[in-house]
């Protein structure tokens, strides 16, 4: 069984090109330092209505580690979390967080090297009221995320990987590596240029000359 840690060696364009648009996250939902390294980990997901951030701070001192957490949330007038909140995630052994949001602090958490894939980030807190369940289905950066979802992330944007095809895309993801590592770049350009002659041809238009 392939385990979690080992998506780290799969980029997500990889992933992309395997699962489709709909299990790749908006462009709004990137690093927010950088070099980012790539993470991957099982989704820890978290509810946070706008304006409060109570779950996200509650959820570091549940989820495993080795976790992702990932946080619904869509809010872009207040931070869901900040320096301490990071830290303490990363010293619980949190792999990263991805949240549809916000957060603050960001010269405290690129010196930790904490990863963080948001929206942005705002001075300005949200408020600790409002509870909510953890461990729910949750929807981030257009994409539905069910606990224990892989999550992959790296400069080129965040890829959701279903629990239940894991094992099935990770082999394909391995297999699509390998082919693609014997393959020199004249083999890419000769096949390349016939699949566009092709498809050019199929639309009544002349082949790439030279």
């Amino acid at each position: 069984m392939a385990d979690t840690d080992a998506f780290t060696d799969i980029p997500t364009t990889t992933l992309a090109d395997l699962l489709g648009r709909g299990q790749v996250m908006d462009i709004g939902i990137r690093p927010l330092w950088e070099p980012v390294p790539r993470v991957a980990g099982p989704a820890f997901t978290v509810r946070c209505p706008p304006g409060d951030n109570l779950m996200l701070h509650a959820a570091i001192h549940r989820a495993e580690p080795g976790s992702v957490v990932v946080v619904e949330s869509g809010d872009l007038d207040y931070a869901l979390a900040g320096g301490n909140v990071c830290a303490v995630a990363q010293r619980r052994g949190v792999t990263a967080f991805v949240l549809d949001g916000l957060i603050r602090d960001l010269p405290e958490v690129r010196e930790a090297r904490f990863p963080v894939f948001a929206r942005g980030v705002i001075p300005i807190p949200g408020t600790k009221a409002a509870a909510r369940p953890l461990g729910e289905r949750v929807t981030c950066g257009g994409v539905g995320v069910d606990p224990g979802d892989v999550v992959v992330a790296d400069e080129e944007g965040v890829v959701v990987v279903p629990g239940a095809r894991r094992e099935e895309v990770f082999a394909a993801a391995r297999a699509k590596l390998a082919k693609e590592a014997a393959e020199t770049l004249d083999d890419w350009e000769s096949a390349h240029r016939a699949r566009i002659d092709k498809i050019l041809a199929e639309q009544g238009f002349e082949g790439i000359e030279g």
